[in-house]
């Protein structure tokens, strides 16, 4: 059997955290959008712990979307339709209103127009009130939490200069610019954050 399944470590690591901090961040009912979805290892696993939500993946690889759709089939779940061929710098996006919007692992490996067009994309997306979650590594007042993401953040600026963990004030001024309020901020395991932002 021809399994197109990816498989990313960090997903067993941190979905139970993660999935503790969405329990209290995800309408009860409605849509939630998964922008850059990347395997699908995340998105079918919050689709089974959240029975009564739809949980629809996008991304822009084609070698990701066969992930995901193969992560779907193999889960069982029915609330996860086919993923989306979206990337956030391309307007308009594939889906015109969503619930709430989830994006993990996303801004510190693209570039920082992907932040800007992410919040720019969520405010035509989300009604008022409506959450967009952000998690993964963020500098705090210029400075990193650890060691370990200083190290973590030359690797990927090494890899392409466009990319590195950002500043999360510079995330929340980008976020205000696009109609965003001020950041709920979850410290989690591994020296990472979920961030939280409610369109105003």
């Amino acid at each position: 059997m021809n399994d197109k399944r990816i498989f990313a470590p960090s997903t067993a690591r941190n979905r139970e955290p993660i999935l503790g901090v969405l329990r209290n961040v995800l309408p009860a009912k409605g849509l939630t959008l998964e922008i850059a979805s990347g395997a699908g290892e995340h998105v079918t696993f919050f689709a089974a712990n959240f029975t009564q939500l739809t949980f629809c993946p996008s991304d822009p690889s084609p070698e990701a979307r066969e992930s995901i759709s193969a992560w779907i089939a193999a889960s069982g779940v029915a609330n996860a339709p086919a993923p989306l061929a979206l990337d956030v710098e391309e307007s308009p996006w594939p889906i015109s209103a969503a619930d709430a919007i989830i994006c993990i692992n996303m801004t510190h490996i693209s570039p920082w127009s992907a932040t800007e067009a992410l919040f720019a994309g969520a405010g035509r997306t989300l009604p008022a009130r409506a959450p967009l979650y952000l998690y993964g590594p963020y500098r705090r007042g210029g400075a990193h939490s650890a060691p370990s993401n200083a190290e973590f953040d030359a690797s990927l600026r090494a890899r392409n200069a466009a990319w590195g963990v950002r500043d999360i004030e510079d995330v929340a001024a980008c976020a205000r610019e696009k109609g965003f309020g001020e950041p709920q901020i979850v410290d989690m395991p591994a020296n990472n954050l979920s961030v939280i932002f409610r369109r105003t």
